[in-house]
């Protein structure tokens, strides 16, 4: 993946100096938070429990090194520009391998930005993709994280902009093994439980190995909100009817080469192969492109003709302001686990 890392014009590789800035309100830790930096950008400080070794240290030194790389990346995907946040490494639920996993405590950049990751001893890259996967749901604008598809949508993030690094977190598998409940149509009030999550996994593995990058998916779903599912995210991606989703995505299963037995992680059509399909575009410009194509596809399949399609793609091509994100995100869990900690198994 290529760089994204953002450097100051005066000196090359150089930190900004500011003044140490107030300790924020985690989520859980209640030790020491030793600040560590601040990404050249401005955009995220890092902190370190005080009370932890070497190894953390280089954990949160790493993760302050690839911040501004993580956030460009989460723009892009997103099609916006996110805001400030703080992120502290620790020993979440004592795990000093990453297993600890994340959290935070909203789906936006108010309630939000006080990050807590667990730190992987001499293995940064699972530091810097459980920080993505807070990061994303920061951009969800109030939305979808706390419910199934959310929490498929920023492990997603995670796994494109963190090289996959959290692999073991993969729930397609248990899916498969309780028989492969459908979670298209519907969509699960919860981001602790396995199945619907890992449904979601496998459907978006396969949506992403259609040509549906994550810079087309990921402001679909924002729009769609809390109650979206994955079925309405494929009739508005492909222009086909959301009630054929099910269907071809089964078919599609059946297709692999052993089948339903195929799905052994968290990406069984390969969709990291090519995540993202407008990488080199800014995030205002992939913003713009998403409308427009949204915008096609929906007069294509209502039969307008040329002259409407024309108009309609001008009047796309004119920023929209986003739905407004609820005051205050509702009181949901927003803990990242892999499956052998807290995530339950229940069947449809």
């Amino acid at each position: 993946m290529s760089s994204y890392r953002l450097r100051p014009p005066h000196k090359p590789g150089a930190r900004i100096k500011r003044p140490a800035p107030s300790t924020p309100a985690w989520p859980s830790f209640q030790g020491n938070a030793e600040p560590v930096g601040t990404s050249p950008s401005g955009r995220v400080t890092v902190y370190v429990d005080s009370a932890l070794g070497a190894q953390a240290k280089q954990n949160a030194e790493d993760l302050l090194n690839d911040a501004d790389r993580i956030a460009t990346a989460n723009d892009g995907i997103f099609g916006t520009t996110g805001g400030d946040v703080s992120v502290i490494v620790f020993a979440l639920d004592g795990a000093t391998d990453g297993t600890g996993g994340a959290d935070h405590n909203g789906c936006d950049y108010t309630t939000g930005n006080a990050i807590e990751v667990d730190a992987s001893y001499g293995n940064s890259a699972r530091v810097s993709a459980l920080f993505e996967a807070e990061l994303s749901e920061c951009l969800m604008n109030g939305n979808l994280c706390g419910e199934s598809t959310g929490e498929a949508l920023s492990r997603w993030c995670a796994a494109v902009v963190g090289n996959n690094a959290l692999s073991d977190f993969a729930t397609a598998p248990q899916w498969v093994a309780d028989k492969m409940p459908n979670w298209v149509d519907r969509t699960e009030d919860t981001d602790q439980e396995a199945d619907s999550i890992g449904c979601s996994m496998a459907f978006l593995s396969w949506l992403i190995s259609q040509g549906y990058g994550l810079e087309k998916i990921a402001p679909a779903m924002v729009n769609l909100g809390d109650s979206g599912t994955l079925a309405q995210l494929y009739g508005n991606l492909t222009g086909e009817s959301a009630s054929n989703a099910w269907t071809n995505f089964q078919k599609a299963i059946s297709a692999l080469p052993n089948g339903s037995a195929s799905i052994t992680s968290d990406d069984p059509f390969n969709g990291l192969a090519n995540p993202m399909h407008m990488t080199h575009l800014t995030p205002r410009s992939a913003e713009v492109v998403g409308r427009v194509f949204a915008s096609i596809i929906a007069d294509l399949a209502a039969g307008h003709d040329a002259d409407q399609i024309a108009a309609n793609v001008r009047a796309a091509m004119v920023p929209a302001a986003r739905a407004a994100s609820p005051a205050v995100c509702p009181p949901k869990s927003k803990r990242l686990l892999p499956p052998g900690k807290t995530l339950k198994r229940k069947t449809a």
